[in-house]
């Protein structure tokens, strides 16, 4: 006999825990006439001599054999009408519990002998990584190798900054001009009057803006007087007696 099997032997039964349970529920043993007494003796025996017994095999038994106490209390005492479920219905539930739980284990049990990495195959020491070959395939168009060149060149290329020299009359010279013509003359005239006959050009747009700073310039000393007549008219300036 299989040492993790319960089996009993009392009055009206000799066999295996389980199949006695199974037996009681469809009503083929008479539970009245099995002791409980002797039942609970035997299975405490068992669980004191199995010194390799699971805890969960105890546990299973435990069970089945504290459900066979509850039928037989549930034959010997009146039945209430009221109770549900009923204790064959009970019975029932754990049976299937019961088959539910070995069915987890026998999967368990195929689980766990399958092969274990570091049991029974083993990974490999220094595995090689896999070497990336990559190549890279240049495209462009005429114009954007044109324009390529022509940022590289133009961060590249030195830069001269050449000042073009340009006629011009200082700020000193107009004023001498015109103090020295408004001197000469007693009446109102145009401030075009007293730039260079011979400006033309670049030279007398100098000349005219340095002649109006000058004239602004010699107001303010109080030596010339300026009048206009309106906005953008003609500006006359005139030596003070």
């Amino acid at each position: 006999m299989d040492d993790d099997t319960l089996t009993i032997d009392i009055d009206g039964w000799e066999g295996p825990l389980d199949l006695l349970l199974a037996l009681a529920r469809a009503q083929k043993v008479d539970l009245r006439q099995l002791s409980i007494l002797d039942l609970v003796q035997q299975y405490l025996d068992f669980v004191e001599q199995a010194k390799r017994l699971k805890l969960e095999l105890a546990a299973d038994y435990l069970v089945m054999a504290a459900w066979l106490a509850f039928l037989k209390s549930a034959l010997l005492l009146p039945r209430d009408p009221e109770q549900e479920p009923s204790p064959e219905e009970l019975a029932l539930r754990l049976q299937l519990r019961l088959e539910r739980l070995q069915a987890m284990r026998e999967a368990g049990a195929r689980l766990m002998a399958h092969d274990r990495v570091g049991r029974d195959v083993f990974a490999r020491a220094a595995p090689e990584g896999l070497r990336t070959v990559r190549k890279s395939v240049w495209q462009a168009e005429i114009y954007d190798l044109i324009a390529a060149y022509g940022r590289v060149s133009a961060r590249t290329r030195p830069v001269m900054h050449i000042v073009a020299e340009r006629p011009v009359m200082t700020l000193e010279a107009a004023i001498e001009r015109v103090s020295r013509l408004v001197g000469q003359r007693i009446d109102w005239a145009t401030i075009e009057s007293f730039l260079p006959e011979d400006a033309t050009g670049g030279f007398r747009k100098s000349a005219l803006a340095s002649s109006f700073l000058a004239a602004l310039e010699l107001a303010r000393r109080g030596k010339v007087e300026l009048r206009q007549q309106q906005a953008f008219a003609p500006l006359y300036v005139r030596g003070t007696a």
